[in-house]
């Protein structure tokens, strides 16, 4: 009997799981039109969904937390030919719908923490459907002639590349940011340089950031990249702005002025405490090639 009991204990450990979480306020209060959701409160609602990830992380079982979607959920039921209102649709839309969307991984970080992340995992997301969206409906070029899209990507991939090698060595964080067609686009990439090899970005991240900024090229969007550069205990921030199909460097204190200005309020913010403000490298343009 003993030994059954570890044996269950076990097999615990290697059944990954997902949770659905309604990480919004407004989101929770959609879903409380539900007489089987029984939470009232959300504050309460967060700490009793981290109390459950805190109980599976002590099992040793991995967790994957999803963004539950009030109205994707109704669109899943709907589908379905399911009762919305039951506790069994719920489990089935995180297993079968939420799963497959953005997720984080639960690895002890608060629920303040990753609150933001699971937030920024979706916003994400939805940046490379609407990415991959506009370069769908761009058309071709009234000057080459060549789709728009297929231009567009190849430009952009030869710009990630580019800038991977002028980010030089140390850990990276880059964030794009571009407005296209009204429509907010972000892509966040990380890496870091292997010993005597040139820095590298992750794949899945260079993907997004080649996405991003192929969809920007193509339609003419605004906007730009940041890097944060880490290396030696030192950090310091290079920006770069999309303009004519190409990214053209920051100076020093147009990188201070972005990063210490309020985005909402357009009020001065006090710098980091050790980061280094620094002009964009400059980036060699393709000497050939469309950009529209």
């Amino acid at each position: 009997m003993a030994r059954t009991r570890t044996d269950g204990r076990l097999l615990r450990r290697e059944m990954p799981g997902t949770v659905g979480l309604l990480a919004d306020a407004a989101d929770f209060a959609a879903m409380r039109r539900y007489a089987s959701f029984l939470f009232d409160d959300h504050a309460a609602y967060l700490r009793q969904v981290e109390g459950v990830l805190r109980a599976r992380a002590t099992q040793g079982a991995y967790t994957a937390v999803a963004l539950f979607d009030p109205p994707g959920f109704a669109r899943f039921c709907a589908e379905r030919g399911l009762e919305p209102d039951s506790p069994v649709s719920r489990c089935r839309y995180v297993a079968e719908s939420a799963a497959r969307g953005p997720s984080v991984p639960y690895g002890g970080q608060p629920m303040d923490r990753l609150v933001p992340q699971l937030l920024d995992a979706a916003a994400r997301s939805r940046s490379r459907e609407r990415a991959a969206t506009l370069l769908a409906a761009a058309g071709r070029c009234e000057d080459c002639g060549e789709h728009r899209a297929d231009a567009a990507l190849a430009r952009a991939g030869v710009l990630v590349d580019r800038l991977t090698a002028a980010l030089g060595p140390g850990a990276q964080h880059v964030v794009c940011t571009i407005r296209s067609a009204g429509f907010p686009l972000v892509a966040v990439a990380r890496g870091a340089d292997p010993a005597g090899e040139a820095p590298r970005l992750r794949l899945p991240d260079a993907e997004a950031l080649r996405l991003v900024l192929a969809a920007g090229i193509a339609t003419s969007g605004a906007g730009g990249v940041v890097a944060r550069t880490t290396r030696a205990g030192t950090e310091w921030v290079r920006g770069w702005r999309l303009r004519d199909g190409w990214l053209e460097p920051l100076t020093d204190k147009e990188v201070y002025a972005a990063y210490c200005t309020d985005a909402r309020t357009g009020a001065p913010l006090p710098p980091e405490p050790g980061v280094a403000y620094r002009a964009g490298t400059p980036l060699p343009r393709p000497e050939k090639g469309c950009h529209r």
